[in-house]
């Protein structure tokens, strides 16, 4: 077997039992279904009552959901922030997303493409937006960090799926992730402090639903045209 037939038969077996671990954690312990039924203020609640593990957990809860988004990442988001503060919540909520988008793009780029390619046939979008990010891979990847067109997780995939270079996927996430990222966070944490933020978090989401409807109105135009 040559070295990278042995590289990626490691990274496929490694990837396999994390997810086989979180499945169990998730389904089969009393601690993860308490998290997978939990909202985020009890989910908050469960991760600081077990002390520095929970901080762990949180944070690797953002880089696997880059993966299995099988909580919004704002629940997770905003479960770090109540756990580590706005400001810590942020940058770790920050950080572990970017990580995790740099893994996917590996992934797909080198180890899952069937997987991936399975995955993204959800989003008939994908192959329109695919074909840019092959010609303009930074600014279409910043674009679509900036404005919700495609989910995160898609747009991590189909770029590793793409010839597009890494470091213009990189520096575009790193810009792109960090206003969402902010976003999310503080309306995560105001909706923990509903009272006393009420009118920055109504500002908060007329925020969100104007990128949502300018993602909506670029996916409308993105989409291939029929006769």
């Amino acid at each position: 077997m040559s070295a990278a037939n042995k590289k990626r038969t490691g990274l496929i077996l490694i990837v396999t039992i994390v997810a086989v671990g979180l499945i169990y954690f998730f389904f089969f312990t009393h601690l993860g279904t308490k998290l997978a039924h939990s909202n985020m203020r009890q989910l908050a609640g469960h991760l600081r009552d077990i002390g520095w593990p929970g901080k762990i957990i949180g944070m690797l809860l953002i880089f696997f959901q880059t993966f299995f988004p099988f909580i919004p990442f704002v629940v997770v988001a905003g479960t770090n922030v109540a756990i580590f503060g706005i400001k810590t919540g942020f940058i770790v909520n920050y950080v572990m997303s970017v990580l995790g988008a740099v893994a996917s793009f590996y992934f797909a780029r080198y180890y899952g493409h069937a997987w991936v390619e399975r995955k993204l046939e959800r989003f008939p979008l994908v192959t329109q937006f695919s074909k840019r990010m092959e010609r303009h891979g930074f600014i279409y990847v910043l674009i679509g960090r900036l404005i919700p067109i495609l989910p995160s997780s898609a747009i991590n995939f189909s770029a590793g799926l793409t010839r597009m270079k890494f470091s213009h996927f990189l520096w575009a996430t790193v810009i792109g992730k960090l206003p969402m990222i902010l976003l999310e966070s503080m309306i995560a944490h105001d909706l923990f402090h509903f009272k006393q933020y009420k009118g920055r978090l109504l500002l908060l989401l007329g925020i969100l639903v104007v990128l949502l409807v300018i993602g909506n109105s670029a996916k409308r135009a993105l989409a291939p045209k029929t006769k």
